[in-house]
């Protein structure tokens, strides 16, 4: 890897050097560097309460350091990652172990037209057939190696056309991901429509992945036969007038027979449709969605089994994602084999001195999600395996229901100033989670979530944060507490204390404590405690966490 390295930094150096010369000789043009460092370091100790175990390592550390050169017209970039002992999350993820630079470009930009070779990141519309992204904390960066062109011709058209191989931890895979986009802005042609405060967008996908052909054998002597080409397309319509925003959004993917825990290897066409309104004015917010998607696995290597690797798309949550340690102790991963999710979310401020709004107002807010599962109709299993795999797997009716449901959620949060100095969030949350679809047993989990957050202004430099948190539930392992305090000295300082335990049939705690410092652009913190055995989740996507206890350091530094 080091010799990979040091091939792409003398690439990126190749690159700035007639850029600078490039601006020196025009006499004006302004050369920017800017970037960052991440580093995450944990010294880990055995803990057989809670199965942390230990490491032939002292220390386990995720390291990022990017690093960015823009100028008028050219721009290069380049990340190097050290995660040859990686934190705990990551440590037995097969293949993420590694050091080196694996993201290397350079972006040409002018007024009609960009183009960038390299490693890039890049989303169609939602993201239903495109979609790649970096997301560290899930360890997760399918970024593409390879060409990405942006034309502008005209005003309200941008078409975009790309291709390469997609990056997976320290290699890339074999196939292409290929695809082309157009985006028409109506109200840059019209006026008369901006004049009126009307914006619509209408956009068109297309994406094909590229993969030879492979020996998978089926029973004794049957080999699958694999599309080498898979299309998928993706259609949108986008409409906002004043406050008033709705969004349609439809994607169709051609059979393509990938692993999957529920039906791997099945000849299966693949469809998501998207429906999102929302209304927003003074105090007032209004959100509704709707969402089916089937059979919608869609990755550049068919024989992924990593959870967070190779993914080409992404289908987004229509979950809320808690913040709070135990509303998100049970968190939704999206189901892109198939779910229908539906959610709505009301916001309202009560004004300053009305009756309800008291002196200094009130904000309410109300969610609620619902995730279920689509029609199926198995077919026939393969006679000589006794899997779906090598058929069509089922049939499902587009508007009925399956028999299960796969997540539940109704929140309602209250956030209440009743002086300058002393604020309140209230939070009640009701729950049904189920265990056996997102971690493969466990059955439904029903929960209730009673949370208070509270906040107290001392004096201009040192504020107090309480936490109290109770989880209810006769399932699993039973109820939850939580609770933290968190002293903060303006500028630079904050201590903070918390600790979650299990109050129903572990007894267990699982204690914190970090002491954070800020200066400018760097942040250090110090801590040290045990962290619980579960699930990380962002956007719908989630990853297995092991139980850890240690000292940890966290350091970042922009510039």
């Amino acid at each position: 890897m080091a010799t990979t390295s040091s091939k792409l930094l003398c690439l990126l150096a190749a690159i700035a050097m007639p850029v600078c010369s490039a601006a020196q000789d025009d006499g004006g043009n302004k050369i920017n560097v800017s970037g960052s460092i991440q580093s995450d370091i944990i010294i880990p100790e055995e803990d057989k309460t809670i199965k942390a175990k230990g490491y032939n390592e002292w220390g386990l550390t995720n390291t990022y350091a990017d690093v960015n050169v823009t100028s008028e017209h050219i721009d290069a970039g380049a990340r190097f990652e050290f995660v040859k002992h990686p934190l705990p999350t990551f440590y037995d993820e097969k293949g993420f172990k590694g050091w080196g630079v694996p993201y290397v470009y350079v972006k040409a930009h002018f007024k009609s037209w960009d183009l960038t070779l390299g490693n890039f990141y890049e989303q169609f519309g939602s993201g239903f057939i495109l979609r790649t992204y970096e997301e560290r904390t899930l360890g997760i960066d399918n970024s593409l190696l390879g060409g990405r062109l942006v034309v502008r011709p005209v005003k309200g058209v941008t078409a975009k056309i790309l291709s390469g191989k997609q990056r997976r931890f320290w290699a890339h895979n074999n196939g292409w991901v290929t695809g082309a986009d157009l985006e028409l802005n109506f109200d840059q042609w019209f006026k008369a429509l901006s004049d009126k405060g009307t914006y619509l967008t209408l956009g068109a996908s297309w994406v094909n992945k590229y993969e030879k052909d492979e020996d998978l054998v089926i029973g004794t002597s049957h080999k699958l036969n694999f599309p080498t080409s898979v299309n998928a397309f993706d259609v949108r319509a986008s409409l906002q007038k004043g406050g008033f925003n709705i969004l349609a959004e439809y994607a169709w993917k051609g059979q393509d027979p990938t692993f999957d825990g529920r039906y791997p290897y099945i000849y299966r066409e693949g469809n998501v449709a998207m429906l999102s309104a929302s209304y927003s004015k003074s105090g007032l917010s209004l959100l509704v969605q709707a969402k089916r998607s089937d059979a919608m696995v869609f990755r550049s290597r068919r024989g992924e089994t990593s959870a967070i690797a190779s993914s080409i798309n992404h289908l987004p949550a229509f979950t809320t994602e808690h913040t709070y340690a135990l509303a998100a102790l049970y968190p939704y991963a999206t189901q892109p084999n198939g779910e229908w999710a539906y959610q709505a979310e009301l916001g309202y401020r009560f004004k300053r001195n009305t009756a309800l709004g008291g002196k200094y107002g009130m904000n309410v807010k109300v969610n609620f999600s619902h995730v279920h599962a689509i029609d199926r109709n198995n077919h026939a299993v393969n006679p000589y395996n006794g899997t779906f795999s090598g058929t069509d797997g089922y049939g499902s009716a587009f508007w009925k229901w399956g028999d299960e449901t796969y997540y539940q959620d109704f929140n309602i949060q209250i956030e209440k100033p009743f002086s300058r100095a002393f604020r309140l969030n209230l939070m009640y949350m009701n729950q049904f989670y189920n265990q056996t679809i997102v971690e493969g047993e466990g059955g439904m989990v029903h929960s209730d979530i009673f949370i208070a957050d509270a906040k107290y202004r001392i004096n201009r430099k040192l504020t107090l944060r309480g936490e109290l948190q109770y989880l209810s539930t006769d399932d699993d392992d039973g109820d939850w507490l939580y609770g933290l305090l968190e002293l903060s000295f303006l500028p630079h300082w904050m201590f903070t204390v918390a600790d979650m335990y299990n109050s129903g049939r572990t007894n267990v705690h699982y204690y914190q404590g970090y002491v954070s410092y800020n200066h400018g652009s760097h942040r250090v913190q110090l801590g040290y405690g045990r962290t619980r055995e579960g699930w990380n989740c962002a956007g719908g996507v989630c990853r297995r966490v092991p139980s850890s206890r240690g000292f940890t350091l966290s350091y970042n530094y922009n510039f």
